[in-house]
């Protein structure tokens, strides 16, 4: 149960989020619309993550020999941010949540309309404007309550959040049970949200093939590895559903995650030298980003580490 409320007022002079009619937009591709609908039991399909096509619905089969349920999810994909927003509903005629806003806002309006999906949360994972422009859009739109995390309500301030939802707690929507995890480290009051146990948001934390950098304000390194570890305790056919590009699961990213390779000693550290924000640093690994760039985990000199963006490593 969620115990407790906070006011809804205006959401105008959202902290880190401009208004409509001010909205940045970054160049880039169209924004890409992916769907599945997945029938399922508790075990999930690695099939069903590493089949995903740009604008296709899909369906994977899952343990048969209980009974089955379905689940709709679909994404949106901003082509600037490169940040996902989520229709996610029990089945079409049931009932779902949208989980983060990243202004590209009507192709999930009209899956719920095609769908007739009765919505009864919005669910916010984090503060970053790539993941809450649009959120009033939605909140105007829908009347139902803005769900995250009490430093998320306090950062965005304005009773943009209605409902405050703690590391543990439950909502329910139709036939889905949405836990939160508290996942702070990339951003304060970071949440994921397990959905029936089997499918996991994981935001800015934990991506497929990177995870999230901990550089910016509210960020914490510790925070980030010990957010990072939870994730990885799920089931290995667990679904993850990241914040930015494609989907994966928690058995291929602990398999193959380049950073998770490296904090388990399966890989070696790296020894190079170089500058991070102009400190001298070494860099430990350097690894392909989800946005085609580059991530890295560098230690300072004084013993510090931390995951940064590759544009903030001078290399050679």
């Amino acid at each position: 149960m969620i115990p407790e409320t906070t006011p809804s007022t205006s959401s105008e002079g959202i902290v880190g989020l401009p208004a409509a009619s001010q909205r940045a937009r970054p160049s880039g591709s169209p924004a890409l619309t992916e769907s599945k609908l997945i029938l399922w039991a508790p075990r999930n399909s690695l099939a069903a993550a590493q089949d995903a096509q740009p604008g296709c619905q899909y369906s994977a089969t899952r343990d048969m020999s209980r009974s089955l349920t379905r689940m709709i999810v679909e994404r949106t994909e901003h082509p600037g941010y490169l940040s996902n927003a989520y229709l996610v509903a029990d089945r079409p005629g049931g009932h779902g949540v949208l989980v983060d806003a990243n202004d590209v806002i009507e192709p999930l309006l009209a899956s719920v309309e095609r769908d007739a999906i009765t919505i009864t949360h919005i669910l916010v994972t984090h503060h970053h404007v790539d993941h809450v422009d649009g959120i009033e859009v939605y909140k105007e739109r829908f009347g139902v309550p803005v769900v995250g995390s009490r430093s998320t309500a306090e950062t965005l301030g304005n009773g943009l959040i209605d409902t405050i939802i703690a590391d543990g707690e439950e909502i329910t929507s139709g036939e889905l049970t949405i836990r939160a995890i508290a996942t702070p480290g990339h951003a304060a009051g970071h949440l994921a949200f397990l959905v029936n146990g089997t499918d996991c948001l994981t935001a800015d934390v934990l991506f497929k093939g990177t995870v999230g950098g901990c550089a910016g304000p509210g960020g914490s390194y510790a925070d980030l590895r010990a957010s990072i570890a939870r994730l990885l305790a799920l089931p290995p056919s667990t679904v993850i559903h990241p914040g930015h590009r494609e989907p994966s699961t928690i058995g291929a990213e602990l398999e193959a995650n380049p950073f998770v390779r490296v904090w388990g000693g399966r890989d070696p550290e790296g020894t190079e030298r170089c500058l991070v924000r102009g400190l001298p640093a070494t860099l430990l690994l350097w690894a392909p980003d989800y946005d085609g760039g580059n991530k890295a985990l560098v230690r300072y000199d004084d013993g510090r580490e931390i995951v940064v963006g590759g544009s903030q490593v001078e290399r050679g």
